[in-house]
């Protein structure tokens, strides 16, 4: 009987801990815009606050790309040049259709757009064959991937940004507008719905949770964990290619350094949101809770001229940071 007390005490510590560790991070995004605020009010205005959801868009979609793989124990540093990758080659099958045959933009469009889905299908299953078929460590796999994207990215580029990509195709994907709402917004918000269902609504992609949970039990109960892996980095690289033709679109030009800081801006989204580096912990609401809050770090840092070499100290800071309490959280 005297262990009941303790029970109750343990459980209701226990009740509290989870409260705090799931408002921890909006209470800290709330108090970080107020105390950025407080320096430039600029940060709150209407059309600051349109920018930070314009920006977070992108990198939500980045996100949710590193955030299949880190479901499954893995993650993906070849993501940023393969977004480099898929930009360049998508400019240059663009321009060289619409050089050859001005009257076939349509063509032209489509045709490079399905090259860029195609390319980050492919380097997705590489990965994915690397890490499940020949056992090879995520983090090796994907490093030595990322210098191969790299390689690709600077040969058929020649080193040099691939400019002339039709301004038509920038009014579609970037600067069109539904019912007031941007298209990078819009394409973001039907990604991560899709995502979404996918993860919650089908045997599927509960399977990713499973794996990544318990990869014994998923061997157990049959899931034929290789190919999910797979599955996994295709999901991840096709994302990142349709976010790299989203940036394209913005810059207007293919870039083979577009990739730049977006491996490691992906995986601190998704784990400050509160996807576990342990696998099996997360989804799409973490996905957009920390692109938001990335997103609103670095503009607050920009407006009030932080100096760019301390934001990368301070978002490494806030990496770390994260994953400590994910293990707190974890555990």
């Amino acid at each position: 009987m005297s262990d009941a007390p303790a029970s109750v005490q343990m459980g209701q510590r226990v009740r509290i801990t989870t409260f705090i560790m799931r408002w921890l991070m909006p209470i800290c995004l709330v108090l970080m815009a107020l105390g950025f605020a407080a320096v430039e009010p600029r940060i709150l205005s209407e059309a600051n606050l349109l920018n930070i959801a314009t920006q977070a868009s992108y990198l939500v979609v980045f996100a949710a790309a590193q955030m299949v793989v880190i479901l499954t124990r893995g993650f993906d540093l070849s993501l940023g040049m393969c977004v480099s990758s898929v930009s360049v080659l998508v400019a240059l099958i663009m321009t060289g259709i619409v050089e050859a045959n001005p009257e076939s933009l349509a063509l032209a469009i489509f045709l490079s757009v399905c090259a860029g889905i195609v390319f980050g299908a492919l380097v997705g299953a590489f990965n994915g064959f690397c890490v499940s078929v020949l056992h090879v460590n995520p983090f090796i796999a994907t490093l030595g991937t990322l210098n191969i994207c790299y390689g690709i990215a600077s040969t058929i580029s020649g080193g040099r940004p691939v400019f002339g990509v039709p301004r038509e195709f920038s009014n579609l994907v970037y600067s069109g507008e539904v019912f007031g709402i941007s298209a990078p917004i819009i394409i973001a918000a039907a990604i991560l719905i899709i995502i979404h269902l996918i993860l919650t609504r089908t045997v599927f992609g509960r399977g990713f949770y499973i794996l990544g949970s318990n990869p014994q039990a998923a061997k157990v109960a049959g899931l034929p964990s290789r190919l999910y892996l797979t599955y996994a980095y295709v999901i991840c690289s096709v994302l990142a290619a349709v976010g790299a033709m989203l940036l394209t679109a913005r810059t207007g030009s293919g870039e083979p350094n577009l990739g730049g800081n977006i491996t490691l801006e992906s995986i601190a989204a998704a784990v400050i949101g509160g996807v576990s580096l342990r696998g099996g912990i997360g989804g799409v609401p973490a996905v957009l809770l920390g692109a938001v809050f990335v997103t609103v770090l670095s503009n607050g840092m920009n407006l009030t001229r932080i100096d760019g070499n301390v934001q990368m100290i301070v978002l490494g800071c806030v990496v770390i940071a994260a994953v400590f309490v994910d293990r707190i959280r974890t555990k």
